[in-house]
């Protein structure tokens, strides 16, 4: 089924079109990478999608309705985005982080329940990090605190989790475990995610389907198995590519 449909979306800024006239239907149920280099339009579409955004032109739909029509709480119930710098948690503990992401079924003054209680908890657990119940946030780690940060998310409720850039601070491992609980989530939760990456290995590893943009426009769509090809990576990233197959894994590394 689809999730997300777009139509001659469009968007621009002072003396500059950032996105010009993508049509693109994303899946649901599955990882969905947006991909491309710097300046593509890859953080622009995330935005829109998540309603940060308004398109100059054209429509978003979302979960077969257009996403203009959606009220602020409605659509946080079901979508959650997580920017490329997240906001400051300073002095915050994990649980008091985590069920910021009630919000949207509580409001500003209201009661925190037992079921946000339990959701808080559930979210926190899913994310690997009971044993961590009680620490200050800016005393974990790299991939903790992303980890953390998805727990707000999951605690939210949303069915559809859009991030920006979820790895671009981490090392290898950290990386790795991100994008592994991520992928858990659509194959165990029947979540969507959509996730923007700079990786194309981990794309390769951790991803279903692909949506890559070059100047604001749309350069490829499709399964993971139809961009791991030296063709497709050139036409995205603009340099020759050699692509590897080692253990059953793929590998894309530039080529002379």
């Amino acid at each position: 089924m689809t999730l997300f449909s777009l139509r001659g979306v469009c968007r621009d800024v002072p003396g500059r079109r950032l996105v010009d006239r993508l049509d693109l239907d994303i899946p649901e149920g599955v990882v969905t990478a947006l991909i491309g280099r710097n300046g593509s339009g890859k953080s622009t579409v995330l935005k829109m999608l998540a309603g940060q955004h308004a398109p100059s032109a054209g429509s978003i739909g979302y979960a077969g309705q257009d996403l203009s029509r959606w009220t602020p709480r409605a659509l946080a119930r079901h979508l959650a985005y997580l920017p490329q710098v997240t906001p400051a948690s300073e002095g915050m503990r994990l649980e008091e982080l985590v069920a910021l992401g009630r919000y949207p079924w509580r409001g500003a003054l209201g009661r925190f329940r037992e079921e946000d209680k339990a959701a808080v908890e559930e979210a926190i657990t899913r994310c690997g990090l009971a044993r961590l119940k009680g620490r200050i946030v800016d005393t974990m780690s790299g991939g903790e605190r992303q980890r953390a940060w998805i727990a707000v998310m999951l605690a939210q409720g949303a069915r559809t989790l859009l991030l920006d850039e979820p790895i671009s601070a981490l090392d290898i491992a950290h990386q790795v475990e991100v994008l592994a609980l991520l992928r858990a989530m659509c194959r165990e939760g029947g979540m969507s995610v959509v996730v923007v990456l700079h990786d194309v290995n981990m794309v390769a590893r951790y991803c279903d389907h692909v949506v890559a943009l070059g100047a604001g426009r749309l350069v490829f769509e499709g399964p993971v198995s139809a961009l791991m090809t030296a063709d497709t990576l050139q036409r995205i990233y603009g340099l020759p590519m050699t692509v590897s197959v080692q253990e059953n894994q793929v590998f894309a590394l530039p080529g002379s």
